[in-house]
């Protein structure tokens, strides 16, 4: 198979293999990713064949739909591309990208795999996560999860453990400042600190204008 047999193949599993999942982690969510992916890449120094699987199968099987469980996303992806005879080293590059792509993991200081392709994916990756979409896939969880939009009565955390975050119920809201409003400075990318700069500063209109009319201000 070509390169391109390949990603043509890979969308195809990823768009089956989503098809039933939350809206805020669907095969929409890893569409926007890869193109987010391939746009950053323009501009930087990488394999973009290894890019464009690492954006692809990021997201195949996020730890918090099964139980919190991390090592099932890069199995998957392994038996995946094993089948499609893909060479070994890119195999683990795209199995250790998937691994190390969470923002979760900067919470445990887990900094053991880096490589441009990781930071080119995991930008694109962020951006999805601030700005209108971000904001939209942030409230899509939040009431999948059935969590309170807003309480003022519980402060953000912001300085979670890795295991903190992931059994977290705090609000929605709390979530902007938990993530969202971090990741603007944590892009790794020139590229994707403009994209992100511009996100961020929606979410921060966005939040004068909620906690307005939470107050009944406007």
């Amino acid at each position: 198979m070509t390169n391109q047999q390949i990603i043509d193949a890979t969308k195809a599993y990823v768009k089956e293999t989503l098809k039933n999942a939350e809206g805020g982690h669907d095969w929409f969510h890893t569409l926007r990713v890869y193109n987010n992916a391939v746009l950053i890449s323009k501009k930087e120094p990488v394999d973009d064949f290894v890019v464009q699987l690492g954006a692809l199968l990021h997201d195949i099987a996020d730890s918090k739909f099964h139980n919190g469980d991390e090592t099932v996303g890069p199995e998957m992806a392994r038996v995946f591309l094993f089948e499609l005879n893909v060479d070994s080293l890119i195999i683990e590059h795209v199995v250790n990208i998937i691994k190390h792509i969470s923002f979760k993991n900067s919470l445990s200081g887990n900094t053991e795999f880096t490589s441009k392709e990781l930071q080119v994916v995991q930008d694109a990756d962020r951006l999805d996560a601030i700005g209108a979409i971000g904001i939209a896939r942030c409230f899509n969880y939040g009431g999948f999860k059935n969590r309170p939009l807003f309480d003022p009565s519980i402060q953000p955390n912001m300085n979670m453990t890795k295991e903190e975050y992931k059994t977290s119920a705090a609000p929605t809201i709390n979530h902007f400042y938990e993530k969202l409003l971090l990741l603007k400075d944590k892009m790794n990318t020139k590229t994707g600190q403009q994209i992100a700069s511009k996100r961020h500063q929606f979410m921060e209109t966005y939040l004068e204008q909620f906690y307005a009319e939470w107050d009944g201000e406007r």
